[in-house]
């Protein structure tokens, strides 16, 4: 984790990239990584408490106590967005404003909802990530990002490749398994 910046107190989660030097400017923004990014000790990640998103709220709203922030905005993308939804609604009077981009409840395609991907598209991630994590890796990133930032997919390559592959590939099975529709459709 670490700050940058003055000003008010927005929070940016895990992702996006390039968006810092913007909100430096004008506010102090607080940056961390997921406990299972590349950037963390992978002898911190524990397999039994990361099997789903709880444990990261707990993660983002332990640090937001630990530094006293009383209110914040907060930025999320993809999982670390629906992270930031869940902890909002926990603890609602945390949050002055939310930034969302790219979530979704469930990212599974199922009957009329559309998540974005079917189930066995799925699994032929998880079946090529298990065999050959670098391959997929490689080829991931630059359709993940957008061909054509190649700084951006220079950046996220260089994530993905510090991921350890078994931490990798359970993140996103548990990603993929989450289905928060009935939490939001409940809230």
């Amino acid at each position: 984790m670490r700050r940058a910046g003055g000003g008010a107190v927005p929070r940016l989660r895990h992702g996006p990239v390039g968006v810092e030097p913007y909100l430096t400017r004008d506010h102090r923004v607080v940056l961390y990584d997921l406990v299972c990014a590349g950037s963390v000790n992978p002898d911190h990640f524990d397999f039994g408490r990361y099997n789903g998103l709880d444990a990261y709220v707990d993660d983002l709203l332990s640090i937001l106590d630990a530094l006293s922030i009383p209110r914040c905005a907060l930025v999320g993308h993809s999982v670390s967005a629906m992270i930031v939804i869940l902890a909002s609604i926990r603890r609602p009077e945390l949050f002055a404003k939310l930034v969302l981009i790219g979530c979704s409840p469930c990212f599974l395609n199922d009957g009329d909802y559309r998540g974005g991907f079917e189930v066995e598209e799925v699994q032929e991630v998880f079946d090529a990530m298990s065999a050959n994590y670098s391959a997929w890796a490689t080829g991931y990133a630059p359709l993940a990002v957008g061909a054509d930032v190649p700084e951006a997919v220079q950046e996220f390559s260089r994530t993905l490749f510090n991921i350890r592959p078994d931490i990798s590939l359970h993140v996103c099975r548990s990603v993929f398994r989450t289905d928060l529709r009935g939490v939001l459709w409940a809230w």
